[in-house]
């Protein structure tokens, strides 16, 4: 793939999907995250999974993810989104969008045994750079099936949990599909302190049309929670793309409000 296509190969981020992960919410319940997530990148990994060629990228992405306990095994989520972006190669100039993009779904738990087994169903439509992939300034749309799977520890006398979710994402033409694999480890240090360490990952599907090809996304972040009060808490996350193909060597700072009741 040529480095201009590289350069409009946008891998969005998203804060708000591993925070709720597996358990779903009390029937009358509900919870809000409000993410505000912003990244760079100067370098791109190319086809053989070198960061090599050379890429100027700047994005923000504001999310706010709503989630209500309908039933205490079926959570409605709706999760609305703002993306500016800005792209810049020697070939193709400068590249600026503003566009917004809105996901609905449900979440239904399945098994509660050793653990949280629960699957999840949602539908996305956006505008350009606010799915995983854009050229073009192209919108788009995306179904996705999503697995998850949960369950708590204990280390040292401390609560943790663990998170691990797998899905296929079915996006309309030229965009190939996607298979998103996330984990989450995370782990109360104090009554009111959590950190988390999370990966995601993206494997695009065989499937790509011109100007789109295979590609992969490798991401780390780390987080710290601190709960300010009964109903409010406040994630402070680092994040970094260690390896890739076809993609953006990606860093960035985000930070997400929770509201639970």
């Amino acid at each position: 793939m040529r480095p201009v296509f590289l350069a409009f190969l946008l891998f969005a981020f998203s804060t708000v999907n591993a925070n709720a992960g597996a358990w779903t919410l009390p029937r009358g319940h509900w919870q809000n995250f409000t993410a505000a997530t912003t990244s760079q990148a100067d370098r791109s990994f190319d086809s053989g999974g070198r960061a090599d060629l050379p890429a100027r990228f700047d994005k923000l992405l504001v999310q706010n993810c709503y989630e209500y306990g309908l039933t205490n095994a079926l959570t409605l989520f709706a999760i609305p989104a703002y993306v500016v972006a800005d792209v810049r190669t020697p070939s193709a100039g400068l590249t600026r969008v503003q566009n917004s993009s809105v996901e609905a779904g449900a979440r239904l738990a399945l098994l509660s045994h050793h653990g949280r087994f629960s699957a999840q169903i949602s539908y996305k439509t956006a505008g350009a750079f606010d799915l995983s992939v854009s050229a073009n300034h192209d919108s788009g749309r995306q179904i996705e099936f999503r697995l998850l799977y949960g369950t708590s520890f204990e280390v040292l006398g401390r609560d943790g949990f663990v998170d691990v979710q797998v899905a296929e994402r079915w996006i309309n033409h030229p965009r190939p599909n996607e298979t998103p694999v996330d984990l989450t480890v995370g782990l109360w240090l104090r009554r009111d302190t959590m950190v988390m360490a999370q990966s995601f990952n993206i494997f695009s599907g065989g499937d790509a049309v011109a100007p789109y090809s295979y590609y992969r996304t490798h991401k780390l972040e780390f987080s710290v929670v601190e709960r300010l009060s009964q109903h409010w808490s406040l994630q402070s996350s680092v994040f970094y793309s260690p390896a890739g193909q076809n993609a953006l060597v990606e860093r960035g700072v985000s930070v997400a409000l929770w509201t639970q009741t």
